[in-house]
């Protein structure tokens, strides 16, 4: 049985040419930390410099019987990673000067689903708030968006405290059955 990792890196070619697996495993295994390294001062990012030497060795594999290395493996290996590399550096400032020259409005953060949702919530919420009893909406409004106390909102309107309590609680009940407890939990989670 053939010792894989004391073979040279010559011996390993030939065998990797003949389709053997494990000589691909040995190269793998020898090589994949160093030239990671190498990648990972190019590009200063983990994920990139893994991609690079990743994809690397899965073009090695892919086309192990016709690459013809014409120095020896690990000249071959380091020239394939800085060419990567070279070619993830000109892809990024290909990208970064497309984007420059886009418009501010393209490049603003699209509107995402959910607060497209939220906006709607808001709404529907603010409707049915609208819809309230004069007196209970302004109670309301002044506890729940101006922040206001009972005693403030009291002194406010020259009446009692109770008065704004049942208020308040009035209007939490109309816009819980109008709203539906999930909304209206929503409701309180955010408002508060």
């Amino acid at each position: 049985m053939v010792n894989y990792n004391t073979l040279s890196d010559s011996e390993l070619t030939d065998l990797l040419k003949l389709d053997d697996p494990l000589a691909f495993a040995e190269i793998y295994d020898r090589y994949f930390g160093l030239l990671y390294i190498h990648a990972f001062n190019r590009v200063r990012d983990k994920e990139e410099a893994r991609d690079v030497v990743q994809e690397l060795f899965a073009f090695l594999w892919a086309n192990h019987g016709s690459i013809e290395f014409k120095t020896n493996l690990s000249n071959y290996l380091y020239t394939a990673t800085r060419n990567r590399i070279l070619n993830v550096i000109g892809r990024k400032q290909i990208h970064e000067r497309y984007r420059l020259k886009l418009p501010e409005q393209l490049i603003a953060p699209v509107m995402t689903d959910h607060l497209v949702r939220e906006r709607q919530l808001t709404e529907i919420i603010n409707k049915e708030i609208q819809a309230l009893p004069p007196k209970m909406r302004i109670v309301f409004e002044m506890s729940r968006k101006h922040h206001m106390t009972y005693k403030e909102i009291a002194g406010k309107l020259d009446i009692t405290e109770q008065s704004v309590r049942s208020h308040v609680k009035n209007a939490l009940k109309v816009l819980r059955v109008k709203l539906g407890i999930i909304t209206f939990l929503i409701f309180i989670l955010f408002d508060k």
